[in-house]
């Protein structure tokens, strides 16, 4: 799940944290004292800053001492200002995400973790398919989860200027992963800070994180029951209905487009789910 698919709705995340409530609520009405910045110069200055906000706030432990080890993270920025919109047509993104293989490997892996599949469409509504499909287009199902570290890329575009509003929402959110044990400060993933198996950025995580392996945790990154039934929680809040189809036009496309916003992608996601599924 991208950032440019990012949902208004999270802008006005609260988050309570173990040991004490951090009001990140509506944080553009809160007076910022760290300065955003255009280059990495004012970086180590803003860090500084922000670790005094953050304290502030309820942030402590571990998850504070975190920000001791972030940097300005150059490959991120550069990603960022060098985002394309999918020009592609659907033949050709098909080809280029390797919606075979994906379909290929998506039936085995149903078959694989049925157990699974069948819990998640049972607790969410939400069908084998799909799922897979997003799997399968965001991490090669696990196998290529990202190599920036997450805390830097989140705090990077937290101190950009660019989109310093949303990405301070997406730091705070990472912190209180990390205080309340389900993200690791050393954590690496997508260029955005998109984290696990099908890529949520940190607030998402907070919002529909959902523990489908019963261990108390919500890891991303190393469980794919977790990653998968929060990915079925997060179609769910955005409208799918158990038994509806998830074609264009049917009842269930309408989560699909809450995922990514490109409309090849959810094309994909649809088409890939269905052969699949097997319908």
């Amino acid at each position: 799940m991208q950032s440019k698919t990012i949902k208004s709705s999270i802008r006005n995340l609260t988050m309570a944290v173990i040991g004490g409530t951090i009001g990140v609520m509506a944080l553009s009405g809160i007076a910022q004292a760290a300065q955003c910045g255009n280059t990495g110069a004012g970086f180590p200055a803003w860090v500084q800053e922000f670790k005094k906000e953050a304290a502030g706030r309820g942030i402590k432990g571990n998850a504070l001492s975190a920000l001791d080890n972030v940097k300005y993270a150059t490959a991120t920025i550069n990603a960022d200002r060098n985002q394309k919109s999918f020009k592609l047509s659907l033949d050709d993104f098909m080809k280029k995400r390797g919606s075979t293989t994906i379909i290929s490997r998506g039936k085995s892996m149903k078959k694989q973790n049925a157990a699974l599949f069948a819990k998640i469409e049972q607790r969410y509504g939400v069908p084998a398919g799909p799922l897979l499909a997003i799997w399968g287009m965001e991490t090669g199902f696990g196998n290529y989860l990202g190599k920036q570290h997450t805390l830097s890329a989140v705090a990077t575009l937290a101190y950009d200027c660019r989109r310093s509003e949303f990405f301070t929402n997406e730091l705070y959110a990472a912190l209180q992963l990390i205080q309340r044990g389900d993200l690791s400060p050393n954590a690496v993933g997508a260029m955005h800070g998109e984290i696990g198996q099908t890529q949520f950025l940190p607030s998402s995580v907070i919002k529909y994180g959902a523990d489908g392996d019963g261990n108390g945790h919500i890891d991303m990154v190393n469980s794919r029951a977790d990653a998968l039934a929060s990915t079925a929680n997060f179609l769910k809040a955005h409208g799918w209905r158990a038994g509806a189809g998830y074609q264009q036009g049917q009842p269930n496309y309408g989560a699909i487009q809450g995922w990514n916003a490109a409309t090849v992608y959810q094309q994909a996601i649809a088409i890939m789910g269905q052969a699949i599924d097997g319908k």
